[in-house]
């Protein structure tokens, strides 16, 4: 039996709320760089400087950030239940998962920061 003890999302379909409306954010930043790339081809530094000068991208940008954290968390917690698991890898499962899980949580968190830091010169 699975543990929810690493999951921070409060059921399945909350889960899947998020991982749908994040991977909309993604998909539309996505579009939106490819395409402010395919309209600047002679893109130089103060091209990119300007845009991410705007307030409206910092907080897409910044709310992209949050996204991928989100998506990435929902995506590898519902990975590592379904995979790793005591009749996969013995009864150290729950271990295996919450160290896992503990690492991306740090690295998600030097991510933001470091991102936040980023776009806003903080």
């Amino acid at each position: 039996m699975v543990t929810a003890t690493t999951s921070f999302s409060r059921n399945g379909l909350s889960d899947w709320i998020i991982q749908r409306f994040t991977a909309v954010v993604l998909a539309a930043y996505t579009v939106f760089i490819i395409g402010f790339l395919l309209m600047n081809p002679n893109l130089d530094f103060a091209t990119w400087q300007a845009l991410f000068s705007c307030t409206w991208v910092r907080i897409f940008s910044l709310f992209t950030l949050v996204s991928i954290v989100a998506h990435g968390w929902i995506g590898l917690w519902v990975v590592l239940t379904d995979y790793i698991t005591s009749r996969m890898v013995g009864s150290s499962a729950l271990a295996i998962r919450v160290v896992v899980l503990s690492v991306y949580a740090v690295v998600n968190v030097v991510f933001l920061v470091w991102g936040v830091e980023i776009f806003w010169g903080i």
